[in-house]
């Protein structure tokens, strides 16, 4: 098949996608990535109006930062990052584009359509396109704060910006009983299969079974489905955090590593 074609929706997830971002393209790709390349981000050209390519300030970036980041920040039209999931969205093309990869064939349907569901709330609520410009120039403070490697503070991003998205999207989730319940069915019963770890997840960490960064990733998935988090991650779980973003995340973690490494 080519590198990318167009997905044809239906039920719930068509009626979504007109409901809050009608002009996105939405193209299954042939190939599995977690950044497409500039040779085959450009062939997005041959379907989209146009191409908008992101740059981004390399002051940005740590001096260890993993070789992805870079390339993304760099002036190389890319697209994605190793953290992005099986679905994802750009708005480096007009109009915005969601694109399916390769690995979705073993997706259950059902929570594929809700994972095209979110890429279509998220684009109409006008956040980042990934963790990268949401912390900007903070992203090196946060570097300095998880003072545990490059790859655990990209991990960490990552999370954070899950969870600040989630704190947007997860109002929007919850009133779909009535319109859209079968989305709404398999929103909840996502929140229903991470609940009942999150007890023991302060646990896991303090016996070495799990990363903080690990642990950090799983709490921030959850916020989307406003569960009970435990310490030191239900201060993500509010207000401020919505308010303020990168610098209530930087300012969290700055505090939470000093916390870890005091214990």
């Amino acid at each position: 098949m080519p590198t990318f074609e167009r997905r044809s929706l239906t039920g719930e997830a068509a009626a979504v996608h007109d409901a809050y971002a009608p002009d996105a393209l939405v193209l299954d790709v042939g190939r599995d990535f977690e950044t497409l390349p500039p040779a085959v981000a450009e062939d997005l050209g041959l379907l989209a109006d146009a191409l908008d390519p992101a740059t981004y300030p390399q002051e940005w970036l740590p001096d260890d930062a993993p070789a992805a980041l870079v390339r993304y920040a760099g002036s190389d039209f890319t697209i994605g990052l190793p953290s992005d999931g099986t679905v994802l969205w750009t708005r480096q093309t007009v109009p915005p584009t969601v694109l399916v990869k390769f690995r979705a064939r073993g997706t259950p349907e059902a929570f594929l359509e809700f994972l095209l569901a979110e890429a279509f709330v998220q684009l109409s609520l006008d956040v980042p396109e990934s963790f990268f410009p949401f912390f900007g120039d903070r992203y090196p403070d946060l570097d300095r704060a998880v003072d545990s490697g490059p790859v655990d503070t990209y991990q960490v991003a990552a999370a954070l910006f899950d969870a600040w998205v989630g704190l947007h999207t997860r109002e929007v989730f919850a009133d779909w009983a009535d319109d859209y319940p079968g989305l709404f069915d398999t929103w909840d019963d996502a929140g229903d299969r991470l609940a009942g770890r999150l007890t023991d997840l302060a646990s896991e960490v303090a016996r070495g079974k799990t990363s903080f960064a690990a642990a950090t990733e799983y709490a921030c998935s959850a916020v989307k489905h406003g569960l009970d988090l435990p310490a030191p991650f239900g201060a993500l779980d509010t207000t401020a955090y919505r308010e303020y973003g990168a610098d209530y995340a930087v300012r969290w973690a700055e505090k939470t590593f000093e916390q870890l490494n005091d214990a």
